[in-house]
């Protein structure tokens, strides 16, 4: 464990040397509203740092600029290092599409470059406010018509006048999403249109089940301070407080017909890592699906394949709005493990595509795997003992009296050895204390035990663990150790 110890330090010290010196580039936010100014972040990584001059982003001219510089310490196995990072703030405002390009950026002597960033600009949804109002609280939905499974964007509008003094922080209540799966956007979309400020709070909603549905009204209370009044002591009176209302909105849900696994216009894409891998070794499979929809409530099955123990992670599901429309990205992995060849199946999904107004099928294709150094199967041990006896048919048929003495022997001699077997056997066991016997029947092997455990990896945080150490172990790490009591008392809970 020791040389396990210095080798995992210096790996990390070489990563640090190799780290020393980087550079990076983002962006304050990849869609912004026409007229709003876009934040460009780059952070270098070094003791000597020299920036590009930049006076505009592609045809954008850079508004305001400013630099600063930070300095970290770390330890590793008690000797210290520093980092030093310098950034560069600059904003612009772009007034239509564009990217961000690549700039060279001078660090200790050596030029590293940063990564394009593609910038989508947008036009502002936001309902105007009425005439002589200060603020407004309005409510919008993608589709008043959608079919079961179908996902779509409610946006609620929060807008204020410049000049509008608040005492404390508006309170809010978003809208009624009866008979809806929601997802809540949880980063709101704040910008200026006009001399109006505008903060949307967009919730993504996937119908449960057919009907007519009613959603909303959202609603706000505002604590406007009055600043013509103060008490004798100078300080402003207490808050006003005034509510606003939102608007509802009806939404009719149709049932999809024919009912369908997803519901929206996705692509699906899958791969293996091997298609021949040793006894014992992983076979890894990634699927991707992505599209436009929401992927938020869907569940890739689990494989079942007789012989082999299959392990999966948690599904990673990104979910964006782009454009007033949901994209989504499912990616899910699945790793196999076998003594012998198999097959991953096919597998199908149903899709209907609301645009096309029709049911689509996604599909999983089959996996054939070639797994080496498998000891031999049924059929190989059936035709050596086919050849045996042959072989022992045609000694007979030369020689009978001989062939009969070797029969009677054939037989004796594997009684009198299983014979034997029981008083040896009686005799250790006689010397060994029970407990040993007990442990040495009722322990699996690493992987039998890993099929019983897995589906019930998510009941217990101990499970779980087991299971991690025991696909490790059977990945060939043999630096895991295993418990075997906790094992034992794991198999008789959940086996």
């Amino acid at each position: 464990m020791q040389i396990l110890g210095k080798i995992i330090i210096i790996f990390i010290a070489m990563l640090h040397a190799a780290w020393s010196q980087s550079v990076e580039a983002t962006v304050s936010s990849r869609q912004v509203v026409a007229g709003n100014p876009v934040q460009l972040q780059i952070d270098a990584v070094g003791d000597d740092v020299v920036f590009p001059e930049i006076e505009e982003v592609e045809s954008a001219p850079v508004l305001g600029q400013a630099k600063s510089s930070s300095i970290s310490f770390t330890s590793i196995n008690g000797k210290s290092s520093r980092q030093n990072k310098t950034t560069l703030l600059l904003q612009f405002v772009p007034e239509h599409n564009l990217t961000v390009p690549s700039y060279d950026v001078l660090i200790d002597g050596k030029t590293y470059q940063t990564k394009p960033i593609k910038i989508t600009v947008v036009q502002s949804e936001a309902p105007a406010m009425q005439e002589n109002t200060k603020f407004s609280l309005q409510m919008a939905v993608e589709k008043n018509e959608v079919v079961v499974g179908e996902s779509f964007v409610v946006t609620v509008y929060f807008s204020y006048e410049d000049g509008l003094r608040l005492a404390e922080n508006p309170r809010y209540e978003k809208p009624s999403f009866d008979g809806f799966f929601v997802h809540e956007v949880q980063e709101p979309k704040v910008y200026r249109k006009g001399s109006q400020n505008i903060q949307e709070l967009r919730y993504i909603l996937t119908p449960r089940q057919e009907g007519n549905y009613t959603i909303g009204p959202a609603q706000v209370n505002i604590p406007e301070q009055d600043g013509s009044m103060r008490d004798p002591f100078g300080m402003f009176a207490p808050a006003k407080w005034t509510q606003a209302v939102s608007n509802t909105a009806a939404v009719k849900v149709v049932s999809a017909v024919p009912l369908s696994d997803l519901v929206g216009t996705f692509t699906l894409q899958s791969s293996i890592d091997t298609h021949e891998a040793q006894a014992n070794k992983p076979v890894n499979l990634i699927v991707t699906i992505q599209g436009e929809g929401n992927l938020e409530t869907f569940e890739l099955p689990a494989y079942d394949i007789d012989g082999v123990t299959v392990y999966s992670d948690d599904a990673k599901v990104q979910t964006d709005i782009i454009d007033g429309s949901i994209k989504s990205v499912y990616t899910k992995s699945f790793a196999f493990i076998g003594d012998h060849n198999f097959t991953i199946p096919s597998r199908e999904f149903s899709m209907y595509n609301p645009k096309a107004k029709r049911s689509e099928i996604l599909q999983i294709p089959a996996y054939e795997i070639k797994v080496k150094g498998i000891p031999p199967g049924p059929i190989e041990k059936k035709a050596a003992v086919e050849k045996k006896e042959s072989e022992n048919k045609k000694e007979a048929l030369e020689d009978k009296s001989k062939a009969q003495s070797e029969i009677a022997a054939f037989w004796w001699m594997p009684a009198g050895s299983f014979m034997g077997g029981l008083i040896v056997m009686y005799l250790f066991l006689r010397g060994v204390p029970a407990w040993k016997g007990d442990r040495r029947k009722n322990i699996l092997k690493n992987a039998e035990a890993l099929k019983i455990l897995y589906p019930h990896t998510a009941k217990s945080a101990e499970v779980e663990e087991m299971v991690r150490k025991l696909y490790a172990k059977s990945s060939g790490d043999k630096t895991i150790q295993i418990d075997q009591k906790a094992l034992k008392r794991l198999l008789e809970q959940f086996g």
